[in-house]
């Protein structure tokens, strides 16, 4: 077995933007850890190559979520998926993001099987369809809710409690 050498940021970026050029919308370091903004389409062959390939080796999921961007118009809804290299001790962040009308991505489950509950809980807090998910149902909340409570619908403030009084609060 031959022993890869480190890889860092810049050869992932490069690595990248190399194979999938223009479906790469952008690439940023934050806190030493890149997010790739990529279109929802090109997520399994993006992940899969990402996965596959030798000198990566992006084997982990550690962890999948939900975002709402209320106030960004055909963009409102985003899957951001946090892979990590245990082989190179990298990890990176890929985003995706749709509008509210189109609320569906492909499923994770046939690459990484602890996708499953991750995309049910992102599901049912979010709305978002994992199309082609094995299992996609409430696994948190109860079955008859009808609304999806992590969505930036909802006002902070309930108004019409009275029993709250923000003098009490320091306010």
């Amino acid at each position: 077995m031959s022993k890869v050498e480190k890889t860092d940021n810049q050869f992932v970026r490069e690595s990248i933007q190399n194979q999938f050029g223009p479906a790469v919308k952008s690439i940023e370091e934050s806190y030493g850890m890149l997010d790739i903004v990529i279109s929802k389409d090109t997520l399994i062959p993006v992940i899969t190559w990402l996965k596959k390939t030798e000198t990566l080796r992006f084997q982990f999921l550690t962890s999948l979520c939900g975002v709402h961007y209320p106030e960004q118009k055909e963009f409102e809804f985003s899957v951001v998926y946090h892979l990590h290299s245990l082989t190179q001790n990298i990890r990176i962040r890929i985003h995706i993001f749709m509008p509210e009308s189109d609320l569906k991505v492909p499923t994770l489950t046939t690459l990484f099987a602890g996708a499953n509950w991750m995309e049910r809980e992102t599901f049912e807090f979010y709305g978002i369809q994992f199309t082609g998910h094995p299992d996609l149902r409430t696994i948190l909340n109860v079955e008859d809710m009808n609304y999806h409570p992590l969505r930036k619908q909802y006002p902070l403030v309930d108004n019409t409690r009275t029993d709250k009084d923000d003098k009490y609060f320091g306010r």
